[in-house]
């Protein structure tokens, strides 16, 4: 035989038996898809982290006390005051630092109307704004002169806006936090947050005024720091522990009790962790590819054996042991393929769908991969079949009954 008829011989004895063979191409679809789609969704997940962290600005550091150990092996807070940023914007000092935005957060009441909510207050200074990536999608955001004179101004996320003026534009409207009425300036445009704040849900002032009428004049929460660019953020994280260790007088680094942090790290801890879900997941699929390979050997035994005396007349009319192995492999192999590449298909059509809330995106490696898995099962689990019924001896075979 040659290899056409051998390709023909082992699609006749595929459609001989539809339901099996549908059932047993089903058991490989589901493996194959689960495989690429659930890969899909690691990939998509950490598209998704990527995207949320490259938001906040990928230039970045913030400055945050505690972390580190006293003498006595408790911990200890650092000041960090406006006495450190002041001394972080010295640009002799730290030239590799391009902006310097102290901030203060608490939270509070918000009332307009009949609303209110709890919501988180950021006192900072005008460039929050552009250093965090916030951008005022309406209305105004405040200024160096508001910030001087401490006005009673604010700019609210769009979340917040929603909740405390639905249906009605925010920008004009007064806020009370408190007992102080503030006037909403603008409204920062909505995007996806992560980290340690959510700007859709925060509420922004002058720190000058967050000083003087809810925090007081004690520490700063934090201190945000704009690199000159995204090629300079390790200089500048250097430069900013130089003079902070210089400002807070400390000499040993093991006394240092504030901590730098910047997006690319948060963004590395991210990736591996993503990685780490996105081989389980591939594992968790891997196991069900196995059970339909299991399938497949299943079926093909089955076939042998309804075959047997079909395989004894071959023989004996002088077909080659080589012939049947080669007519049941194929079958084998070509279960495995055309249910994988109906698994493939299922994978680009449930990708259109949140899966876990999460977008998936087809990674071709993992649809190559799952693919030549689908091809080697078939050809793994169909090779005993296959062997059992090239070997058979052409009497015993017309024997069977």
């Amino acid at each position: 035989m040659n290899g056409w008829e051998i390709l023909r011989s082992s699609l006749r004895g595929m459609t001989s038996n539809k339901m099996r063979s549908a059932l047993t191409l089903l058991g490989v679809l589901i493996g194959v898809g689960s495989v690429i789609l659930l890969v899909g969704v690691g990939s998509g997940s950490a598209k998704a982290v990527a995207a949320q962290i490259d938001s906040l600005g990928t230039s970045t550091l913030t400055v945050r006390a505690g972390g580190g150990g006293s003498s006595s092996g408790g911990i200890r807070f650092q000041n960090l005051t406006l006495k450190v940023a002041d001394a972080l914007a010295v640009k002799s000092e730290a030239p590799d630092i391009k902006a310097v935005v102290p901030e203060v957060t608490t939270s509070q009441t918000v009332t307009a109307g009949s609303v209110s909510t709890t919501a988180q207050i950021v006192g900072t200074t005008a460039d929050y704004f552009t250093v965090t990536n916030s951008p005022v999608a309406h209305g105004t955001s405040f200024t160096v002169n508001d910030y001087t004179t401490a006005r009673r101004v604010v700019v609210i996320g769009a979340q917040l806006a929603t909740t405390l003026f639905p249906g009605e534009d925010a920008v004009g409207k007064t806020v009370i936090i408190g007992s102080t009425p503030y006037v909403v300036n603008g409204v920062m445009a909505a995007k996806d947050s992560t980290g340690f704040e959510n700007t859709n849900t925060v509420l922004v002032a002058p720190l000058t005024r967050v000083q003087q009428s809810i925090s007081g004049y004690g520490n700063l929460s934090s201190i945000v720091l704009q690199a000159t660019g995204s090629g300079t953020v390790t200089a500048a994280q250097t430069e900013a522990a130089t003079v902070i260790d210089s400002t807070l007088k400390i000499t040993n680094p093991s006394d240092a009790t504030y901590s730098i942090s910047n997006q690319s790290q948060l963004l590395s801890a991210r990736t591996s962790t993503t990685s780490t879900f996105t081989a389980m997941l591939a594992a968790v699929a891997g196991i069900s590819l196995l059970v339909g390979g299991i399938g497949v050997t299943n079926i093909m035994l089955v076939t042998v054996t309804e075959r047997t005396r079909e395989i004894g007349i071959r023989k004996a009319l002088g077909a080659t042991r080589g012939a049947i192995l080669g007519q049941f492999l194929t079958e084998a192999t070509l279960l495995s393929l055309i249910g994988g590449l109906l698994g493939v298909a299922g994978a680009v059509i449930g990708s259109q769908f949140s899966i876990m809330g999460v977008k998936p995106s087809i990674v071709t490696s993992s649809v190559v991969l799952a693919l030549g898995v689908s091809m080697a099962i078939g050809i793994f689990f169909g090779g005993y079949p296959a062997a059992r019924a090239a070997a058979m001896r052409p009497v015993d075979a017309l024997r069977h009954d």
